[in-house]
């Protein structure tokens, strides 16, 4: 069938103008020029054959065409606009920005995505930077998983959170050092590989095994988790770590837990979102595949993973 309607340009650069009485309004509206506005509307009254608009000194009237035109016109555009952002609404919700803390990102989440991905392809996943002191007021991140620094550590009132991992941890090392360390005393007099923000670590780990720390301990401190990491790995000492972020080095057996035991830090890693969220698909799938993941990581502290403060 031929197409005989003018072109969707045209019939909005009309109804622009038919509901500001202005071409000048009209193209500000539109975002677009004065003269584009102008141009469209002559094309639209030259396919029709008829004059849609009066023009004079006193501004910008309808014809009778065009008052009939802007009746028939008017809901059926409408329509089309809703129908446009209906569809490019689903397509964002199919698209997740996510916000992760670096260092759980590369230890942990980074190994398992590709199953996230072959369970959901047609979610596209788009990161977006971590900040440390994340404030949750940014408009470019549906979730986010950041670190609970603090045991009593509240969220905003607009943010659910939810535990995921990282609460716990251990104590690690490579297989050749761990041969040489029978028992806790021994282990404390190892070199003490540590977090230089949380070194209180090491104490909360002593406490849980029972033993004391000794007075002038030997150790070396790390600002990032990944730096710890791979000095652990280098055989510089025993780190105390989450037991989350060595996952994938004791299953390759690259580390191993020389005295069996861990501790609660009291705080760990949350999963979190906008309470004003509303339905998001991605947000959604993504958050049911992360706790599994969690709990796989985490079998034994189920409660900790429920856990909302």
């Amino acid at each position: 069938m031929a197409i005989r309607s003018p072109s969707l340009v045209e019939l909005h650069a009309f109804l622009g103008v038919a509901r500001s009485g202005s071409f000048r309004k009209a193209a500000e509206a539109l975002h677009v020029t004065q003269a584009a506005v102008s141009r469209a509307v002559l094309r639209l009254e030259e396919e029709l054959g008829v004059e849609v608009l009066e023009r004079s000194g006193a501004g910008v009237t309808l014809t009778a065409a065009g008052a009939e035109l802007r009746r028939r016109i008017e809901k059926p555009l409408a329509a089309l606009e809703q129908a446009a952002l209906h569809v490019r609404r689903d397509a964002e919700r199919m698209r997740l920005r996510l916000s992760v803390v670096t260092s759980l990102g590369n230890l942990w989440l980074m190994p398992r995505l590709e199953d996230f991905r072959s369970r959901h392809p047609g979610i596209e996943i788009e990161f977006r930077p971590y900040q440390r002191e994340e404030d949750f007021l940014r408009e470019d991140v549906d979730l986010w998983i950041v670190l609970k620094r603090k045991p009593r550590q509240q969220w905003p009132r607009q943010i659910a959170a939810e535990y995921l991992v990282g609460r716990d941890i251990v104590a690690v090392c490579t297989p050749q050092r761990a041969r040489a360390i029978r028992g806790r005393e021994q282990l404390v007099r190892q070199p003490l590989l540590y977090h230089s923000q949380f070194p209180e670590n090491w104490t909360l780990w002593a406490e849980a095994a029972g033993v004391a720390l000794p007075a002038h301990r030997r150790g070396t401190g790390f600002d990032l988790v990944i730096n710890l990491m791979e000095a652990a790995r280098a055989g510089m000492g025993v780190a105390v770590v989450q037991k989350c972020m060595v996952d994938a080095d004791l299953e390759a057996g690259r580390l191993v837990v020389p005295v069996p035991g861990s501790a609660s830090t009291g705080r760990g890693y949350y999963l979190c979102r906008r309470r004003a969220l509303g339905a998001h698909p991605a947000a959604q799938a993504f958050s049911d595949w992360v706790r599994a993941q969690a709990a796989v990581s985490e079998p034994a502290s189920p409660a900790g993973r429920r856990a909302r403060g």
